[in-house]
């Protein structure tokens, strides 16, 4: 009897590109955010977009719950409806966005990753960590896939 093991990811990336930026504030994030595939084509469940907005305009730290009380307000501010902005679901979206280095959670407060502008988190984080890691193991399983089917 072989072991069945889970097809549970240790990261994963969903890159999208889209014409050059020609977009401002919220429009501009929410662009990013499809791009990087954290916010899904059509979804109107967008407070993803929303967090990242608040965090980069406000850039300071803040609690998951004051993040919740400015997305509502700025969502009331847009005429957006309220949609995701349970507190659960915050924090699922905070933790999305740590997971791709672009927050950092430090003693109960969230905060743009060390502090730094998003296109370096981008190329520091993102491209040369995540990216790379995934392109490597993608390798990997290319070679070992190459391998198996030259001895056959």
């Amino acid at each position: 009897m072989s072991n069945i093991s889970k097809d549970t990811p240790l990261a994963e990336i969903t890159l999208r590109r889209y014409e050059k930026p020609n977009l401002q504030g919220r429009g501009l994030v929410r662009k990013f955010c499809l791009a990087l595939g954290i916010l899904q084509p059509g979804d109107s469940r967008d407070v993803v977009v929303d967090i990242l907005h608040l965090m980069l305009k406000e850039k300071k730290e803040l609690t998951a719950e004051e993040i919740r009380e400015k997305v509502i307000a700025l969502r009331q501010e847009k005429n957006l409806p309220l949609l995701g902005i349970a507190s659960s679901n915050v924090r699922r979206q905070l933790k999305r966005l740590r997971d791709i280095f672009i927050l950092q959670k430090v003693a109960n407060v969230y905060r743009i990753n060390e502090r730094a502008p998003l296109s370096e988190l981008v190329e520091e984080k993102i491209e040369k960590m995540l990216l790379s890691s995934v392109l490597n193991r993608v390798k990997e399983y290319s070679e070992a896939i190459d391998q198996e089917f030259s001895q056959q």
